[in-house]
């Protein structure tokens, strides 16, 4: 990240698809919105306007390839400048389209968090795509926001790696669907300014200390 940023990241989860919706790991399959997830992508819309202030200049605008993440961006009103297959979701491998409580019929206890998912990525290896996506940000960052439009399992790994964290801490922060996560900074060092909040909200968050 630039020593002093002015811009900052916002990353915007996809709308609800019907795998979301019924707890079913949803990796490379492509799925379209539930007609609730594009109410919602449009709410979120309105949150990012409401976040980064109607007379902000135009933020670089990144989405997954995925039709659930470009969808959501259309219709939350973004103009996506780059389509980046380092922004997709986990692959699951096997477990593509089970629910958890399925797959611990087979390995009891599993997590995409502690155990492997035969056939698909390693939480290193979604940690080290989403750090070329910071990489890049932290660029931007000297000059303008960016958002970030992607997915949930792989947005919370980007959360923690924005923190400098191993990518099994994701496992600490929410990130709902069509929800709004903001990455700021205090005097340069990442802190996050807004978690996972739905697109009902309609107060910005207070700015970073070194903005008064």
């Amino acid at each position: 990240m630039s020593a002093t940023p002015i811009g900052r990241i916002y990353v915007l989860r996809h709308g609800e698809t019907e795998w979301s919706r019924d707890g079913r790991h949803t990796g490379r399959t492509d799925l379209p919105l539930t007609e609730k997830g594009e109410e919602a992508a449009r709410t979120a819309g309105r949150l990012l306007v409401t976040l980064r202030g109607a007379d902000a200049p135009p933020p670089a605008v990144w989405t997954s390839p995925r039709q659930r993440a470009t969808e959501t961006a259309r219709l939350a009103g973004l103009e996506p400048s780059a389509v980046r297959e380092d922004l997709v979701e986990w692959d699951y491998g096997a477990y593509e389209g089970r629910t958890t409580p399925e797959i611990r019929e087979e390995v009891p206890g599993w997590t995409v968090w502690t155990h492997p998912c035969p056939g698909g990525e390693t939480g290193a290896e979604v940690a080290a795509r989403l750090d070329h996506v910071l990489a890049d940000a932290g660029q931007e960052l000297a000059a303008r926001d960016v958002v970030l439009v992607g997915h949930g399992h792989a947005g919370r790994v980007l959360i923690a790696r924005y923190l400098g964290l191993d990518p099994s801490a994701g496992v600490g922060f929410a990130f709902d669907a069509a929800s709004v996560t903001v990455l700021g900074h205090e005097r340069g060092v990442p802190r996050i300014d807004l978690l996972n909040a739905p697109g009902g909200l309609v107060e910005p968050p207070p700015p970073p200390a070194d903005r008064h």
